[in-house]
């Protein structure tokens, strides 16, 4: 297993047999980001923790850790490119997997990528679609394919052709619940302590006290309801709690039934927690 360092003309563009480690430096600290793609194999995925943990510890241990599944990548991801994000089959040949290539017959739009919105789409949605749109023009078509901006109920003869007939499209709307699952949530303390690892639940409602929080320990915030998890390493914390943050992280989604393509995973180091870690508790100082 090899880690290669991406072409520049590629940022932004995955593929799905392949898993990729996006580091991001600023004034704050580091931010290590660890894609999945959906169709790269467990070894892949476990290779890559492992770089992103050795790559921490190289850094200080102080960067913030994010886990991220495809096709459920938090926002902050997502910002790492303005341009936007696109997946392409397959993946690098490695020792874990082989590549097989086959001769399939596609029907491709080859010199046209259409620009497809909702009629009730705002502007915004409108122009990053279309940015996403000239992403893979300019990476995957070489800038040679021409972009069509289509809105719904105007699809041309060529969509339809590929795409077979367009079916009735409902409106999307926010569940009721929705405010409560964002809300949901638990604390457990995570300690080698008495020389194996336990998970011990301290509350089970936000907001929590922030006192609950101890240097020696590291915990888990479940909000799992809402797809995250999040691990806090507190700076006392022993080596191999803190290198085990990521493995305490999959096994408790395990245990909690939770999904794991689509459960985010945030790890902080005691210091570099986010605002959305800190509004589930009552105060924060």
């Amino acid at each position: 297993m090899e880690a290669v360092q991406l072409d520049s003309r590629q940022l932004g563009v995955f593929y799905t047999g392949d898993s990729y480690i996006i580091l991001k430096k600023h004034s704050e600290g580091a931010e290590l980001h660890m894609w999945m793609g959906e169709e790269s194999s467990r070894d892949e995925q476990c290779a890559c923790a492992m770089l992103a943990t050795q790559l921490d510890q190289f850094l200080g241990g102080d960067a913030v850790q994010h886990r991220q599944e495809q096709g459920h990548e938090t926002d902050e991801f997502m910002k790492l490119f303005p341009n936007g994000v696109s997946y392409k089959r397959g993946g690098v040949e490695s020792g874990f997997r082989q590549v097989q290539t086959e001769c399939v017959p596609v029907r491709r739009l080859y010199q046209l990528i259409i620009s497809w919105s909702g009629c009730k789409s705002s502007v915004f949605e409108k122009q990053k679609v279309h940015q996403i749109a000239a992403l893979i023009r300019d990476t995957e078509r070489n800038g040679k394919a021409h972009i069509r901006d289509v809105t719904q109920g105007e699809e041309p003869l060529e969509m339809v052709q590929v795409l077979g007939p367009i079916p009735a499209i409902t409106d999307s709307f926010e569940e009721d619940g929705e405010a409560d699952r964002t809300n949901s949530a638990s604390l457990y303390k995570v300690s080698d302590a008495l020389g194996c690892m336990s998970v011990t639940q301290l509350c089970d409602k936000a907001p929590f006290d922030q006192n609950l929080l101890q240097r020696d320990d590291c915990f888990i915030l479940d909000n799992g309801a809402n797809g995250k998890i999040f691990i806090w390493k507190g700076g006392g914390a022993t080596v191999e709690e803190k290198r085990a943050a990521l493995q305490i992280a999959d096994e408790f989604i395990l245990r909690m039934s939770y999904c794991r393509a689509t459960t985010q995973v945030e790890i902080f180091p005691q210091g570099r927690e986010s605002v959305l870690f800190k509004q589930f508790f009552k105060s924060w100082s």
